[in-house]
């Protein structure tokens, strides 16, 4: 497998502006002040993604309590992220990267592997990422290849939330 990006803690979260599920842009920058979890999720509606994104809707109280957005980007469109967000009843805001520049620039696409084979794909990460007043972010922490069964779970767990 091929070297990509990874990110670390204390390294320059990179900005994005993306399509909401609602048509709307949002950008890393409309949360200056806060903490928010930024997860990359493979695609919409699949076992795996929809676990995700139903256990950090079922955890999304103790996230806001805590003063800590939840941004789930894939490379749906918007309007597969509204049928997504429909089906399951999502409180997480969901965004479309179609083009994976902002999965690439967060080290989220590129080889795995995938039932044995080395496939071009979605790298299910999660950071936290805290966006200082200016709007500039800082990665508190990095994790990549993460199971999404029990994952929420964990974040809770194991990171300062």
């Amino acid at each position: 497998m091929t070297d990509c990006i990874r990110l670390d803690t204390g390294d320059t979260a990179p900005d994005f502006a993306l399509s909401n599920d609602r048509g709307e842009t949002v950008s890393l920058k409309d949360f200056a002040g806060s903490r928010v979890i930024v997860y990359f999720y493979p695609r919409a509606n699949t076992p795996g993604c929809t676990t995700e994104a139903c256990d950090f809707t079922e955890n999304f109280s103790q996230f806001d309590d805590a003063g800590v957005k939840v941004l789930g980007i894939s490379p749906d469109t918007p309007e597969a992220l509204a049928k997504f967000r429909a089906d399951h009843d999502l409180s997480v805001e969901l965004l479309s990267d179609p083009s994976k520049e902002t999965l690439e620039a967060y080290g989220a696409f590129g080889e795995k592997k995938n039932y044995g084979k080395v496939v071009q794909g979605v790298i299910r990460s999660t950071f936290l990422v805290s966006v200082d007043d200016a709007g500039k972010g800082t990665i508190e922490t990095a994790q990549y290849n993460v199971k999404a069964t029990g994952h929420v779970g964990r974040i809770l767990r194991d990171w300062s939330i």
